[in-house]
């Protein structure tokens, strides 16, 4: 969707990035998940969009199993649903909105994430599964994984 490729990239961030990395992507996918959205003139509608990048935008997602199309005899219109791997990107955008909320809102956040259950705040945060710490960011370092490759290729390579 961005129209570069990481290949050279070993990191699942920047994977990541080339499908949701585009900033309406994430504002499409924040309506899916909370406000409920599926129409795509209610996506265009709340977010002022432009109809040919909503529609490269669906069609992406869909292409990556993000969202579904489903077609429903009661309506002439396609509803685009999240997949569990959408529905897995809620955290993702629960940390950019605490970021935006402590960094970029001068009058303090203008959502609150709740659990539906109970309507508690939610909090998100980085913990060690081996002590269960909470995790600074300043205390986080990086090892390679089991999909690190056994001879990486470098993104300087010619």
């Amino acid at each position: 969707m961005l129209g570069n490729r990481y290949e050279g990239e070993i990191c699942s961030a920047a994977r990541c990035l080339e499908v949701v990395g585009e900033r309406w992507s994430l504002l499409i996918i924040r309506d899916a998940l909370f406000v409920g959205v599926t129409h795509f003139n209610d996506f265009a509608r709340r977010l002022g969009l432009a109809r040919n990048i909503l529609s490269a935008r669906l069609e992406g997602f869909v292409e990556a199993g993000i969202m579904e199309r489903i077609n429903s005899d009661e309506s002439a219109y396609d509803h685009y649903v999240l997949t569990d791997k959408g529905r897995d990107l809620a955290p993702v955008i629960v940390a950019l909105t605490k970021w935006g909320d402590r960094w970029q809102a001068p009058n303090g956040p203008p959502i609150i994430y709740s659990h539906t259950t109970c309507e508690g705040d939610v909090v998100q945060y980085i913990h060690c599964t081996s002590c269960n710490a909470h995790v600074e960011p300043n205390e986080l370092g990086v090892r390679r994984g089991p999909g690190f490759p056994k001879t990486p290729k470098l993104a300087v390579e010619n």
